[in-house]
C-alpha cells in the first residue's frame, strides 16, 4: 500500500446528539457551538448475545457555521461529521491539570434530509 506522506488529520463519524446544542460567544465575539455525538456499534458476545458499544464525542464547532448549525440540530439529531481531531489542555477547579480530546468540525450533513449540507 502506497503510504501518502502528507498525512491529515481527519476524522469522520456518523451519529446522534446526545443533548440539545450549547451556543455561546467566546471572548473575541466569535460563536463557538459545543455539540455531544453517540456512536454506536452492535456486536455479537463468544456466548452469541448483542451488545452495544456507544462512544460519546465532543464536537466543537466555530464562528457563522455555529450559528447556523444551532438552529438546525438538537438532542436526537442525525449528523454525519468531518472534522479534526485536536488535544486542549484546561485546568480543573481543584487546579488539576486536565487533557480532553475534541473533533473541530469542518463539515457536517443532517441524516435523513435531502442535501442540506454547510
Amino acid at each position: 500500500m502506497a503510504m501518502n506522506t502528507s498525512m491529515k488529520n481527519k476524522v469522520q463519524l456518523i451519529g446522534n446528539l446526545g443533548k440539545d446544542p450549547e451556543l455561546k460567544n467566546v471572548g473575541n465575539g466569535q460563536a463557538l457551538l459545543r455539540l455531544s455525538l453517540a456512536t454506536n456499534e452492535r456486536y455479537k458476545t463468544p456466548e452469541g448475545e448483542w451488545k452495544d458499544n456507544t462512544q460519546w464525542h465532543p464536537i466543537v464547532v466555530w464562528g457563522k457555521q455555529a450559528e447556523k448549525m444551532a438552529t438546525q440540530v438538537r438532542k436526537g439529531t442525525g449528523l454525519v461529521i468531518e472534522g479534526r481531531l485536536v488535544q486542549r489542555t484546561y485546568e480543573s477547579k481543584e487546579g488539576e491539570r486536565r487533557y480532553s480530546t475534541e473533533v473541530v468540525l469542518n463539515e457536517y450533513q443532517l441524516l435523513g434530509s435531502k442535501g442540506d449540507q454547510a
